[in-house]
């Protein structure tokens, strides 16, 4: 026994009563090892248990695996995150029952091309590894649904049609195939943090996406057939370089959350108002001098935020907004708000920090449930009586000198 494990199993015990080990009808069937200070090579001792179902080996320093891992033909579960493996044994593609997979936070800078016989793989972790590609291969497991391959340094991926999510973000890559499009059960598409310059059409061929992740590349545009996904629920596009948006993002009825900050977006077109179901509409960062009319038919929204921005009014139709709660407007440059903003009931945060305000509306002391009012840093010498009113049960932030109206 190894001196690690010499700390953890007594040996004057029944190995029923070691820690980590699950044994049933007289035969290990669970392991357990995680974080226990195991170093080097697996023994290959591990092969001499035909009866392990479940096998955690995470957060150790192991380097490698033996041969023998594939002569465990019940196991469904291999836990190896956490370690420092470089590489895998062929072998690993015997462990025909395998259903999950995880080797996340390690050193791999291949994997063998036999993992494609692991036919019943649905869940496989390689972030965080030092890959550059996967085999082609791995197109053929045709039960894997969760991909995960994002902190590598990728630059091609096998396609695999039933998979359900599947992660690529952190790594190098400036395109997207126009196979992706083949990924037809996809729901779950995370291509964050790498340096894509364009997305293409096909990608509106994911009719099951209901996330998209496309946050922190370099993207200047979107293909109209974004349109497309009408399952998407949440799109992350912050921190890009679009200037600006596809009239089709509209057909996107079913889309909850939209994020759009620190991008270059001039304006936002009239079809965004047709997004029924939207709740999150971030928007901060931009280069906005002006909002659509049909904001106001976002009647679902919750949270908008309009932050650094250079917007210098507002439509009249923002007080149709009546479910929003918090409304985001510090440092742009409006002179004015309109009296319209009064009809937001159920608002309760609203930041008008840092803009060119001459005056308020009396309305806003309409807003019954408002619990914080920025005010500050603007040119107003004083406030209409109503918003006194509101100061009992709200934070008013306001200049030093502003006097109140009779």
């Amino acid at each position: 026994m190894c001196p690690e494990l010499q700390e953890v199993w007594l040996e004057d015990e029944q190995p029923e009563y070691w820690e980590g080990v699950t044994i049933e009808n007289g035969r290990v069937v669970e392991l357990d090892l995680e974080d226990v200070g195991l170093t080097g090579a697996v023994p290959a001792e591990v092969g001499q248990l035909p009866s392990l179902v479940k096998l955690s080996l995470r957060h150790n320093q192991l380097t490698s695996l033996p041969a023998e891992i594939g002569q465990l033909p019940s196991l469904t579960r291999l836990w190896l995150a956490g370690n420092q493996l470089t590489s895998l044994p062929a072998e690993i593609g015997q462990l025909m029952s395998l259903e999950g997979l995880f080797l996340n936070g390690n050193q791999l800078t291949s994997v063998p091309a036999e993992i494609w016989q692991l036919t019943s793989l649905r869940a496989l972790n390689l972030y965080g590894n030092q890959l550059t590609s996967v085999p082609e291969e791995i197109g053929q497991l045709t039960s894997l649904r969760r991909l995960f391959l994002s902190g590598n340094q990728l630059t091609s991926i096998g396609l695999l049609s039933a998979l359900r999510g599947l992660g690529v973000s952190g790594n190098q890559r400036t395109s997207v195939p126009a196979e992706i499009g083949q990924l037809t059960s996809l729901e779950v598409l995370e291509l964050h943090y790498n340096q894509l310059t364009s997305v293409p059409a096909e990608i509106g061929q994911l009719a099951s996406l209901k996330w998209l992740n496309l946050h922190g590349n370099q993207l200047t545009s979107l293909p109209a057939g974004i349109g497309q996904l009408t399952s998407l629920t949440y799109l992350f596009l912050d921190d890009n370089r679009l200037t600006s948006l596809p009239a089709e993002i509209g057909q996107l009825t079913s889309l909850e959350r939209l994020y759009l900050r620190h991008n270059q977006l001039t304006s936002l077109p009239a079809e965004i108002g047709q997004l029924a179901s939207l709740e999150w509409l971030y928007l901060e960062g931009n280069q906005l001098t002006s909002l659509p009319a049909g904001i106001g038919q976002l009647t679902s929204l919750t949270y908008l935020y309009l932050n650094e921005n250079q917007l210098t009014s507002l439509p009249a139709e923002i007080g149709q907004l009546t479910s929003l709660k918090a409304l985001g407007l510090n440092y742009n440059q409006l002179t004015s708000v309109p009296a319209e903003i009064g009809q937001l009931a159920a608002l309760r945060e609203l930041g008008l920090f840092e803009n060119q305000l001459t005056s308020v509306p009396a309305e806003i002391g309409q807003l019954t449930l408002l619990e914080g009012l920025e005010l500050r840093h603007n040119r107003l010498t004083s406030e209409p009586a109503a918003i006194r009113e509101l100061r009992a049960g709200c934070r008013v932030g306001m200049d030093r000198g502003v006097t109140v109206d009779e």
